[in-house]
């Protein structure tokens, strides 16, 4: 097998196209996932019982099921009930949902790490709960929790070629889509394979410069 140069210049447009909706939904879904993924940290960390156990429940829940079947739900089973959105939208959800299951985990143990001490010293000195989460809570909490919240967003991005099977033509899908008209599977597969290693190092140097900006910041060494 030959690798066709002159192929691979004719489809690089082409992929580049569905290598841009790859990364919107990867950007996108790494949002909605730090987002509700702080969210779920800071109820499971509720004193009350009946608000921690079930958010709990529900983070287990989606961590222990598979993302493919996450989406399929989603996008064949919510529009029975009304709930009915168009397949990139139903893939940046569902990558937003599962993987809020994981950065909740890490916000978690992010802010348990900080120590009581530092709590209980801010509400001696009569902060609001925000001030407290603000000015001590957060600046201690988050570096340690940078490492580990980049390497979702590399994860994320590996796992975007399985909302093809929703019906969304990202970067894989559309490899696969030229292999079959021309026959040749070479080539795209081989170019998916360099727009995933391209992105995924990007997001990993993304990654150590923010650590490296922490590092240097307040509270840094």
């Amino acid at each position: 097998m030959n690798f066709d140069w002159a192929f691979s210049l004719d489809i690089l447009p082409m992929l580049s196209d569905a290598a841009l909706i790859t990364l919107m939904a990867t950007v996108f879904g790494y949002a909605l996932a730090l987002t509700l993924g702080l969210i779920l940290a800071l109820l499971r960390r509720n004193p009350r019982r009946w608000v921690a156990w079930p958010v709990a429940g529900v983070i287990e829940f989606v961590r222990s099921t598979p993302l493919l079947v996450q989406l399929y739900f989603m996008y064949f089973i919510f529009p029975e009930f009304g709930f009915e959105l168009s397949a990139m939208a139903t893939g940046i959800l569902g990558l937003g949902l599962h993987y809020s299951a994981y950065t909740s985990e890490v916000y978690r143990a992010g802010l348990e790490g900080v120590p009581k001490g530092q709590w209980e010293a801010a509400q001696a000195l009569n902060m609001t709960p925000l001030q407290v989460y603000r000015h001590v809570v957060i600046p201690q909490a988050v570096p340690p929790m940078v490492p580990a919240l980049g390497n979702y967003l590399v994860a994320m991005f590996k796992d975007t070629p399985l909302l093809s099977a929703i019906a969304v033509v990202e970067l894989m899908q559309t490899a696969k889509i030229v292999g079959s008209e021309n026959f040749q599977y070479l080539e795209p597969i081989t170019l998916v394979g360099v727009f995933f290693l391209v992105m995924s190092i990007g997001a990993a140097a993304l990654i150590r410069r923010v650590e490296r900006r922490l590092a240097i910041g307040p509270g840094g060494r």
